[in-house]
Formats: C-alpha cells, sequence, structure tokens
C-alpha cells in the first residue's frame, strides 16, 4: 500500500501520477493474466427464467448485472434506486434464494432473472455468471455490474442520470468507473434497525452512518486498492474496496482475476469518480451472518463472518458508532469529504450544445 490516505480532501487529487515504466508493468501484467484467464475459461450453465426467455437489449438501454441471494429487504429500494438513475433493464443471477426475492424479481416488468446450476462460491464466486451474462446480452456497450446490497453514488447523482455520466467518460476515453464499497451502519442498536419489503424509506435513512476517515489508498500493478472503514476498525478485517461498477464491456475484458482488478489492468488507474454505498448491517444481521457461515459461499469458507460471529458471541450486539461517524446527507457531502472527484457534467453538456450547433 502507498501512504496515501482516502479520503482525498483537495480536489484535483486521487488520480495516481503513473510513469511509463508504471504502465508498461500494468500492461505486461494484462498480458500475463490474459494468457490464464484463456486457458481456464470454461462454459457455465445458466437458464432465463422468464417465460419465453430473455430479451435483447435496445441499443439505448443502461442496463444492470447483479448477483443476489436472500434480499428481499432490500430489492425495492435497490431497484428504485437504479431506476431513477436510468437502469431500464435490470439482469439478475438469482442464488437459490428462500425469501421471497426471486418471486418479487420475477414479478418486476424489467428485470430478467436467472438462475444456474452452480452455487456463488463454484462460479468463482459470482464472476462467472457475469461473465456469461455479459456474453448472452453483448458486448461493446455500458453495464452497470453490482451487487444486491450496493447503492451507487456519484455527484449530483440526485439529478444527473448514468446516460450523463456516461457521455463524460466517453468523452475522457474512459472504460470504467472506479468506486469504492463504503460500510454503513446505524448508530442506534442494530436491534432497531429494521427494513422491510413495504418500508418505503431508502437504506441509508436507516443504516445512516459511515466511517468519515481511517481508509488507505495504494496503487499495485493490476488496479488501485483501498481499505479500512468499520470492518477494519471492528473485527481487523483487511477488505478489498475498490470496485468498478460501471465498466465499458468489451472483448477484451474479463472479471476471472478478481471483481476488484477486471481485465485489462490498464483500464483500471482513474479518478474516484462514485462510491458504492455497502449496506450489511440491519436488524437482521446475526441472522445474515449465521447463515454466511452455514452456507459456505464466502471467501475462504466465511472466515470473515466466522470471525464476526465469534465476536457477537463475546458482546451480544454490534455497535459501531465511533469518533469516525459520520451520517450520510447525499452526493455533496461525498464530495466536500474528499471521497468523490468532481465530475464535469456542465462542461459537458455545454461542449455538447456547441455541438449541435
Amino acid at each position: 500500500m502507498g501512504d496515501l490516505h482516502y479520503p482525498f480532501r483537495l480536489s484535483g487529487t486521487g488520480r495516481n501520477p503513473r510513469s511509463l515504466l508504471d504502465r508498461l508493468v500494468t500492461r505486461y501484467e494484462t498480458y500475463k493474466l490474459m494468457a490464464r484467464v484463456r486457458k481456464r475459461r470454461r462454459a457455465i450453465e445458466i437458464v432465463c427464467l422468464r417465460e419465453g426467455g430473455h430479451r435483447p437489449l435496445a441499443k439505448n438501454d443502461i442496463p444492470l448485472v447483479f448477483n443476489t441471494h436472500n434480499d428481499i429487504k432490500l430489492m425495492p429500494s435497490f431497484l428504485a434506486h437504479y431506476r431513477k438513475l436510468g437502469v431500464s433493464r435490470f439482469i439478475c443471477v438469482d442464488d437459490v434464494s428462500s425469501d421471497g426475492t426471486r418471486e418479487y424479481l420475477l414479478s418486476q416488468a424489467d428485470v430478467d432473472v436467472w438462475r444456474s446450476p452452480l452455487r456463488y462460491r463454484d462460479a468463482r464466486r459470482g464472476r462467472e455468471w457475469r461473465e456469461a451474462l455479459f456474453d448472452r446480452y453483448g458486448g461493446d456497450r455500458w453495464y452497470l455490474n453490482v451487487d444486491s446490497d450496493e447503492f451507487l453514488i456519484y455527484q449530483d447523482c440526485e439529478h444527473q442520470r448514468l446516460d450523463s455520466l456516461i457521455q463524460v467518460l466517453d468523452r475522457r476515453g474512459e472504460k470504467r468507473l472506479a468506486a469504492p464499497m463504503i460500510d454503513m451502519y446505524p448508530i442506534e442498536p442494530l436491534g432497531s434497525a429494521t427494513l422491510g419489503t413495504d418500508d418505503h424509506r431508502m437504506p441509508w435513512e436507516i443504516a445512516d452512518h459511515f466511517d468519515g476517515a481511517g481508509y488507505e489508498i495504494g496503487y499495485t500493478k493490476r488496479a488501485i486498492s483501498i481499505t479500512g472503514g468499520p470492518r477494519k476498525r471492528k473485527f481487523a478485517h483487511i477488505l478489498e474496496l475498490i470496485k468498478y461498477p460501471l465498466i465499458f464491456w468489451d472483448r477484451n475484458c474479463s472479471l476471472s482475476v478478481s471483481i476488484h482488478q477486471p481485465l485489462p489492468c490498464e483500464r483500471n488507474f482513474l479518478e474516484i469518480s462514485g462510491v458504492l454505498l455497502h449496506f450489511k448491517f440491519f436488524s437482521d444481521y446475526r441472522e445474515k451472518i449465521e447463515q454466511a457461515v452455514s452456507d459456505g459461499q464466502y471467501f475462504d469458507g466465511a472466515a470473515i463472518y466466522r470471525k464476526m460471529l465469534d465476536d457477537l458471541e463475546k458482546t451480544g450486539e454490534f455497535d459501531f458508532a465511533d469518533e469516525q461517524s459520520v451520517r450520510f446527507s447525499g452526493s455533496r457531502q461525498l464530495l466536500e469529504l474528499g471521497f468523490i472527484a468532481a465530475i464535469p457534467f456542465e462542461q459537458e453538456a455545454a461542449q455538447e450544445a456547441a455541438r449541435q450547433r
């Protein structure tokens, strides 16, 4: 890791000045990794549950690919959030949900639900599902690529839709948006932090705090790396937080190495222009942790969740409140705190108007 701290407090920081040697090393790393990926890539079975099969994407569709497992409480707000951002199609692999998630998604006209005989772990933690879906729906286009507990936030997302963001990225020649996961939590007792399917609140109205400091950023030969947050502070979990949730998918892309280090690596070194608000901690947190441990689908046999369960047995309840805790108020706050970089929407609009004249 480098000696930089995140969030960046000064506007304009965050884009790592990479030398020619750095770029050459990264390009060679991509070459090596792609050779490995080609050797071990395999076709996997996925089945569309929509009557009549999946529908092709239209040229102007903004599709979102996601995996889910027993996340019914988040589904209404998840779909509402991304619809407001301009997502027109949702493409989901449901990993044997038993809480009504699958049935709810099947009732939504803009959602294609898929299933697979492979579980999450056996599909290389869902990465093979995602690649299979990209293959089915077609490349050379932008996709959102998230999990069902991740909510993308970028500057002025309350008013600026994804098509405007994509125009900015296209004009810059960028093929991805870099965004770390920021764990959200309530500072009230977790047992009272209830979110239900009939609840019209967004999850950040309940799990409404995040750590405003305590992160570190570094640059490897493959990607940006960010660690920190409440799970590191509370449980000493060193988790990789960076993701690339908005991605232009073409034949050169692969997720086989890691969701945190998509290929080609050369596209991964960007300003941090978004965050993924990450929602794990509500009143059902004990049940979710126990389920993760018994299911064994997560990395290293769900070792992280085993540690959390051990801590829970000792303490009785988690309390995330800390002097670093900050109440979430919107994208402007994240911009002012240095979590996200400014996006020149007005400049792009002016240039587009000039082109039309």
